[in-house]
């Protein structure tokens, strides 16, 4: 009696395509190239509100500002704001040399998941892995070029992309933002206990409006209360990089597409203190080797 015909194999689905890797490992979790990119560093917090997204492009200006080539992956893809605050929209384009991410009016390259939705206000609904997928794409995929700096804007959270930023992509290190309330700093040393067990380097702490200049004396008072950053920095072993005040002209140039034309104190210490935490950690690096 003849064999019954085998099964017609179902057609592939799309793929996107591969994310560039090095060394002999091909699997999920093998360590992508590094490229033309000099230093790659994440900015998070674990938690939400905190302003980790503006810290994030206030340093990338401020970096920009200095004549070095910046750019910005923004890895928040269920809310991205690096968009917003810089100004720049999609959609994206590929020219045969990855995608082109945009530029912002300040000179930053930036891909975010917002370029790839029509309306500013239409959600991205995705499950993990789809999520962590894009990320890959947004660091292997994208035609960065050559770039001193690349800072990696991380979602809230210790799940999937913070994971997926953490095992596959060449952190130089990480810096993580905080509000002064216990709360925040809760959440936070989460994330640094995420960043510490999978062995990325801890480069230093912001205080993120901690500080309001008073409008009837001009004296600075906390808001919130006292800070208790520095303790924690202290008890980390990591620098206190900066302690960013409240000021409402953020937001006003946030919101206008325009945060490359803040300047302040506050952002010349932060990208001071920024430049030379990267450059300890290159030095220990080497000093290992």
């Amino acid at each position: 009696m003849p064999e019954p015909p085998a099964p017609s194999p179902e057609p592939p689905g799309p793929t996107a395509p591969p994310a560039r890797r090095t060394g002999p490992a091909a699997g999920p979790l093998a360590r992508m190239d590094k490229g033309r990119l000099r230093h790659v560093v994440a900015i998070g917090s674990g938690k939400g509100g905190v302003g980790k997204s503006s810290v994030t492009v206030l340093l990338a200006s401020e970096l920009r500002r200095r004549g070095l080539l910046v750019g910005v992956l923004d890895a928040d893809v269920t809310g991205p704001s690096v968009p917003k605050l810089l100004g720049v929209a999609g959609p994206l384009y590929d020219q045969g040399e990855g995608i082109e991410p945009a530029r912002s009016a300040g000179g930053v390259v930036v891909i975010s998941s917002q370029f790839l939705v029509e309306e500013d206000q239409t959600p991205v609904i995705w499950r993990g892995p789809l999520v962590t997928r894009l990320i890959q794409q947004f660091f292997g995929g994208v035609n960065w070029g050559a770039l001193d700096y690349l800072l990696i804007d991380m979602p809230p959270g210790t799940s999937d992309v913070p994971l997926t930023v953490f095992q596959t992509i060449p952190l130089d290190g990480m810096v993580f933002v905080f509000t002064p309330q216990e709360l925040s700093a809760l959440i936070v040393r989460k994330a640094m206990n995420m960043a510490r067990d999978l062995h990325v380097p801890l480069l230093g702490v912001v205080e993120n409006m901690g500080l309001l200049d008073c409008p009837h004396c001009g004296r600075p008072v906390e808001p919130f209360g006292p800070s208790g950053v520095a303790r924690i920095a202290e008890e980390y072993g990591v620098p206190l990089l900066a302690r960013m005040p409240i000021d409402p002209r953020i937001s006003v140039l946030g919101d206008a597409g325009r945060i490359h034309e803040y300047t302040a104190p506050s952002v010349t210490a932060l990208g001071d203190a920024f430049l030379a935490a990267v450059g300890r950690g290159e030095e220990a690096r080497l000093t290992v080797l």
